[in-house]
């Protein structure tokens, strides 16, 4: 008995020590996280206060080298306050708008410096300098909570991540957003694809997994009478659909319907197709605008048609206003078999997530015959809305020209049809 007791009065000490080395062990990895989180505030206030003088100082220069390297200085120190505010533990929604709003900066000297575009940079910045000043104090007052829990990281922790009306983040968090929306505005594609994710373009009454299979079966007779395994996407998907799979014969496949309005997304048929052609591209051609015409896809126009061993690949785009511009992102592609002209493969998904477009942008003529050197032939000329290297979506012309020598080398260029801006230039082989 007394071993007994010996025995275990041993293993409750060793518990008690293990014990006790583990608290100290996790009260010294506490103090090691709270110094190392510590100094990363530090550097952060500091690489803030540093981009705030930064953008300051670049409003008195006119001299274009002078202020060449405070914007340089201006994109490396966005960059690195970036850096510095993904190390510390805030709440995901401040953290996300810090990212944006300094990277909005930083891009923007960037692109000021390689354009020379410098009268822009006075104009934006003189406003955006004084917001960030404000982002400053306000940033100050909110970290300054930080020092006063005399080294608890815990109670430190709990501050940076609360994302309540007391978070001592608020008002910085509210700014930031305020301030992103004012200096730097969305482009058309970037309010678009907030659109997309936020479902403000799909506003149609709401279809059961019943009319769904009824309405794929409008637009693809051939699959009628199939047996159907139908899902519906998951709460949390950018868009509610309906999976579709479906066997019928040697036909497998699936397709994705909206759970509004019913639009087809995508489709997918998988079947034993025979190299042999039987019927003509014209009645592929055909084939193509009466399954469009079933969708009720009326305003798209075919752009490309390519062609393999057993399927034709085919691109379409949507047309708008009275010179019938084609919107390039919002297409449509099709695989169509050549054996019957059956409909392989759909993605619907871009034209289903239509694009603002500004119908009303200035149409500058352009000479070709100057604007090209003698020599160059142009073959063909259309109006399409595609984005620039700013990701805005403009009304350009596309011209096809041809050098008229023996190379015969013929381009595909497309330019802005206001300001006459060279957006691409594509070798056709």
């Amino acid at each position: 008995m007394k071993s007994a007791i010996y025995l275990l009065s041993i293993a409750v000490l060793a518990l008690g020590l293990y014990a006790y080395d583990v608290r100290q062990e996790n009260k010294d990895l506490q103090q090691t996280v709270h110094a190392q989180y510590t100094n990363s505030l530090t550097n952060a206030s500091e690489k803030l206060t540093n981009l705030q003088q930064a953008v300051s100082q670049s409003l008195l220069f006119q001299d274009q080298h002078a202020l060449e390297v405070q914007l340089d200085n201006i994109w490396r120190m966005s960059n690195e306050f970036r850096s510095s505010i993904s190390n510390l533990p805030l709440s995901t929604e401040v953290a996300n708008d810090w990212l944006r709003y300094v990277g909005n900066i930083g891009e923007e000297a960037k692109y000021v410096a390689d354009n020379g575009d410098f009268e822009s940079w006075h104009k934006k910045m003189g406003v955006v300098n004084e917001n960030l000043q404000a982002l400053s104090d306000e940033w100050t007052v909110a970290t300054s909570r930080f020092y006063e829990n005399d080294g608890d990281f815990k109670k430190w922790a709990s501050v940076a991540t609360q994302e309540t009306k007391e978070s001592p983040f608020k008002n910085v968090s509210a700014n930031l957003k305020s301030y992103s929306e004012t200096d730097f505005p969305l482009t058309a594609s970037e309010s678009d694809w907030k659109k997309k994710q936020e479902l403000q373009n799909l506003t149609d009454k709401e279809l059961t997994k019943e009319q769904a299979i009824d309405r794929l079966e409008l637009l693809l007779p051939g699959i009628k009478d199939a047996t159907y395994t139908v899902t519906k996407s998951k709460d949390d998907a950018p868009y509610p659909f309906y999976h579709i799979q479906f066997v019928k014969g040697s036909r497998i496949g699936y397709a994705d319907i909206t759970v509004k309005g019913g639009h087809i997304l995508s489709f997918l048929s998988e079947r034993p197709v025979q190299e042999k052609t039987g019927i003509t591209q014209q009645q592929i051609k055909d084939l193509t605008y009466q399954f469009l015409g079933r969708a009720g896809y009326k305003d798209l126009q075919l752009v490309e048609m390519r062609e393999n061993h057993n399927a034709w690949h085919i691109s379409l785009a949507r047309v708008v206003g009275k010179d019938k511009a084609l919107v390039y992102p919002d297409g449509v592609q099709l695989k169509v078999s050549k054996d019957s002209g059956e409909l392989l493969g759909l993605n619907a998904m871009e034209y289903v997530q239509k694009e603002t477009v500004d119908e009303n942008q200035p149409v500058n003529p352009i000479d070709w015959k100057t604007f090209f050197r003698p020599g160059t032939v142009v073959e063909e000329e259309k109006m399409i809305y595609t984005e620039n290297d700013a990701f805005q979506l403009r009304k350009c012309y596309e011209v096809i020209a041809r050098f008229d020598n023996k190379l015969n080398e013929t381009f595909r260029v497309v330019v802005d049809a206001d300001n006459h801006d060279v957006i691409k230039v594509e070798y056709m082989p």
